[in-house]
């Protein structure tokens, strides 16, 4: 089995180095590190370039800023391993989780696993209106789709390569998370869900998931109940 951890990166330059060394020090199974940088322009992409090729690790650069789900869409499109993990560059999750995330899907319990922030896991504090819109997304996925997630926007999500590379994929940004969630939902494939540690970061520490975006995220929740 072969681990491809998909990480998608815009101006981190302050923590990609010390995500990838944390990426670089676990020890699961074999893995391939995919950075797609997404038209960085605050140094991020010098740093990558002294990494590419480093450990396992491929950098892809895009032409110019596209999105979050842009970015792992074009790192599905190389990923050759057995089981596919999405990693932000951020440092709000941790990499020692891996074992946990994967160990699901290599007992052959599960295809797709989720991280979850609301199952017990140690955790800073998260913002009160970030962690209510949070609930109430997460809320209306399991109306739409009848199930009892506790955390679809986590970002950490694992998948059976062979499961997410046969779904279709249009997100640019971060509507990656509900069109995902929806797309696997709606093909009958539930969702385990494992609990993981997480440290939020304060939006002057650059976190840039916005208001607009729990909208978006809602109206494509809405979309893909009733399309493909």
């Amino acid at each position: 089995m072969k681990l491809s951890v998909i990480m998608p990166v815009y101006n981190e330059r302050q923590t990609i180095r010390e995500i990838l060394t944390r990426v670089r020090e676990v020890e699961t199974i074999p893995k391939e590190i995919i950075v797609i940088d997404d038209g960085s322009t605050d140094g991020t992409q010098d740093l990558l370039r002294e990494e590419d090729g480093r450990d396992g690790v491929q950098v892809i650069f895009q032409p110019y800023n596209q999105g979050k789900g842009a970015a792992i869409r074009r790192g599905l499109q190389v990923a050759s391993g057995d089981i596919i993990l999405i990693q932000d560059a951020d440092l709000e999750y941790d990499p020692r989780d891996y074992g946990e995330l994967i160990r699901p899907i290599l007992e052959e319990r599960a295809e797709v696993v989720y991280g979850s922030r609301f199952l017990g896991g140690p955790r800073r504090a998260m913002l009160f209106w970030h962690a209510v819109a949070n609930h109430l997304l997460t809320l209306f996925t399991n109306i739409l789709y009848d199930t009892i997630l506790s955390d679809m926007e986590t970002c950490y999500k694992v998948f059976k390569a062979d499961v997410i590379q046969q779904i279709p994929l249009h997100a640019q940004r971060f509507e990656f998370e509900p069109e995902v969630t929806a797309k696997v939902l709606r093909r009958g494939i539930r969702i385990y869900e494992v609990p993981i540690s997480y440290t939020g970061r304060e939006y002057y520490e650059g976190k840039k998931i916005r208001f607009h975006d729990a909208l978006i995220a809602l109206w494509t929740l809405i979309r893909y109940r009733f399309t493909d």
